[in-house]
């Protein structure tokens, strides 16, 4: 990830927490207008969730039976 990217990162979390109406305008107006951006990596992301969740219930399932 280049600065630029890092930058706007930052610049867009700050300005969740502090103007979290504007994000969510800003994020909808990306999304309509470059909705391919959104599709495949918040199902990717929410997949590895899943499975990162699934991992970790597992590990505490077998501390459990210890």
């Amino acid at each position: 990830m280049s600065n630029l990217d890092d930058s706007i990162g930052k610049i867009l979390m700050d300005l969740q927490k502090e103007d979290p109406d504007t994000f969510k305008k800003i994020m909808k107006k990306a999304q309509d207008d470059h909705p391919e951006l959104f599709e495949n990596s918040i199902d990717a992301e929410n997949a590895e969730i899943d499975e990162y969740n699934r991992k970790i219930d597992e590990y505490n399932n077998n501390i459990d039976k210890e």
